[in-house]
């Protein structure tokens, strides 16, 4: 849902990704500091401490973005920026799901039912748009975003109310797997059923 606000702020980060390029700093080397700030959220839900996790996590938002930003600013877009980018936020949500079952705020059910649908999501958009053909398949009730933020207001919930990050993570998880059957039936809509 909130994917229907990345142009505007594309447009938003345009002036950031201008000077960022003019210092010489590539969009690759956003990406590589986007995971490695999300290993340190991980890192920090591993030791309880789910607030400085969710802070992290905003930091690996946006550094997220400005690969994008500065990418197009330099005018240096990708197919193989855009597949290391993608490759790399899953690597940032596994390991980010990993730091919270580390440190206890989920059942390990929950958690491995909540990884596979945030990976299964991304995983039928990819092969939606190879595979099938499609030219986006962005359709869904939860992209990336929602799913951040579900885990941001969870954990910092998690300091009036014990369980908040439990809950969020059920809920992610169970709108990850709706947006993959959103995403498979509209696929098939698309397709024809062919």
């Amino acid at each position: 849902m909130l994917g229907r606000l990345r142009a505007k702020y594309e447009q938003t980060l345009a002036p950031v990704g201008r000077a960022l390029a003019h210092a010489g700093i590539s969009p690759n080397l956003m990406t590589g500091v986007s995971l490695l700030i999300a290993c340190f959220s991980a890192y920090a839900y591993a030791r309880g401490m789910a607030l400085t996790g969710a802070l992290l996590i905003v930091l690996t938002g946006v550094f997220d973005m400005f690969d994008g930003a500065i990418a197009r600013a330099a005018g240096t877009t990708s197919r193989f920026g855009a597949t290391l980018d993608h490759v790399t936020d899953r690597y940032a949500e596994c390991v980010i799901m990993f730091g919270v079952l580390y440190g206890g705020y989920t059942p390990w059910e929950w958690g491995l039912f909540t990884l596979f649908g945030m990976l299964m999501a991304s995983f039928t958009r990819a092969k939606a748009e190879s595979v099938g053909g499609l030219e986006h398949c962005t359709v869904g009730v939860a992209e990336r975003q929602e799913k951040l933020i579900l885990l941001i207001g969870g954990s910092i919930l998690t300091t009036v109310w014990g369980d908040a990050l439990t809950y969020s993570v059920v809920l992610v998880g169970v709108l990850s797997h709706l947006t993959v059957i959103q995403r498979l039936h509209y696929t098939w809509t698309q397709t024809g059923g062919r």
